[in-house]
């Protein structure tokens, strides 16, 4: 798995996919996460538990790629502090229905942050992608967007919401995909097709949980 990507925070050398797939750093926790979400016994609230938590830790990285400000404040003690606060004008963009699974993890790091939609579905006859619904804020061109989506088998759903973002003249290299679990096909597939667009994943494996949103939300 290292060799295939590089890990966020890691001096390895870039993978395959290019620099802007990053990988989150895999520990125990992480590991014991992943696994709990891909074994069949889990019972639903226990799912929901273990993965709101793996999203949490994919929110907070993906956090980390967005750009900061130096700023100045003075403490309690009379004495001034130098640190680091958020640009303004960032957002997130969920991908209709296992997206929005990922908007609590982001409100609870960002309590005020603006949180637009995007519904992805397959044609019954033609089995091809099409975007039947987006709603953003209306300055979005201007903003940094937190893309989230958990699984990615092909990475067909993406690009159908990465283009609609473009259409609405947000800048790819302005685009963080915030993602649980993607395979190899279509990490190459997205990098492929949005070069400057940075991924944030936890898991990099030929096969994907594509459970995933039917168990969290209790429709399996």
């Amino acid at each position: 798995m290292s060799a295939q990507c590089e890990k966020v925070n890691s001096t390895s050398p870039s993978c395959e996919f290019g620099p802007k797939l990053k990988l989150l750093r895999s520990n125990d926790q992480v590991r014991e996460l992943q696994t709990i979400l891909r074994d069949k016994n889990t019972s639903r609230t226990d799912f929901k538990f273990y993965a709101d938590r793996l999203i949490r830790l994919v929110i907070e990285e993906s956090l980390n790629q967005l750009p900061f400000d130096t700023c100045m404040v003075m403490t309690p003690t009379g004495n001034y502090y130098k640190g680091t606060k958020y640009q303004r004008g960032n957002c997130g963009v969920s991908i209709v229905r296992s997206g929005e699974a990922m908007e609590q993890g982001l409100r609870d790091c960002c309590r005020s942050i603006r949180i637009g939609k995007i519904l992805v579905e397959s044609d019954s006859d033609t089995h091809e992608a099409r975007v039947v619904y987006a709603k953003f804020p209306h300055d979005i061109a201007d903003r940094k967007v937190l893309l989230m989506y958990p699984i990615m088998s092909t990475g067909n759903t993406v690009i159908k919401a990465v283009n609609v973002l473009k259409e609405h003249r947000v800048a790819e290299d302005n685009i963080i995909l915030s993602n649980l679990f993607t395979t190899p096909i279509a990490a190459q597939t997205i990098t492929t097709a949005f070069p400057l667009m940075t991924i944030l994943t936890s898991e990099l494996y030929h096969i994907a949980p594509n459970h995933f949103g039917q168990k969290y939300f209790g429709t399996d």
